[in-house]
């Protein structure tokens, strides 16, 4: 018998919980698919259809439940991909926005709905151990971004008088 977490999140899915865990996997280096469990006869959906799909992304375990389409998601919760430079924040961007929604500060929706913020470390490096000023200057560039880019927050960081 394998444990399992403490905690784990569930994503609902209307009825593609096993291609976004496929997407999701593809993502970031070392996830995995952990199983899928399929309907029976009595379930809500036809006997045999992927109900629920277990994986592992960044160390976290999450659940991916077929449920249909009674819920759907919402800004209420999102997840942050932290990144250790921008070749990996450019390619988490591409991948996870690629048939969604982007938008400022590094957010974007992902085909499902769901809500992902690609941050670089830098960044939080910078609004963690940089002066206040500094820090003023880093949000200021961060808030006219889409997609996140170190450089110009090493800029904006580093910029006198501005």
């Amino acid at each position: 018998m394998t444990s399992s977490p403490k905690i784990s999140t569930t994503l609902w899915f209307d009825k593609d919980a096993h291609v976004a865990a496929q997407h999701y996997t593809k993502a970031i280096p070392g996830s995995e698919i952990l199983g899928i469990e399929r309907y029976g006869k009595a379930g809500p959906a036809p006997e045999g259809s992927v109900m629920l799909v277990r994986f592992r992304l960044g160390g976290q375990e999450f659940m991916a439940l077929n449920g249909g389409p009674l819920f759907t998601p919402n800004e209420s919760v999102s997840f942050s991909i932290y990144c250790d430079d921008q070749a990996e924040v450019d390619r988490l961007w591409d991948h996870m926005s690629e048939g969604g929604k982007t938008s400022q500060c590094g957010w974007l929706k992902d085909r499902w709905g769901f809500s992902w913020q690609i941050v670089p470390r830098r960044f939080v490096e910078l609004m963690t151990s940089s002066s206040t000023e500094a820090k003023a200057r880093v949000f200021g560039a961060m808030m006219q971004m889409t997609k996140f880019d170190i450089a110009e927050l090493e800029r904006a960081a580093q910029a006198e008088g501005a």
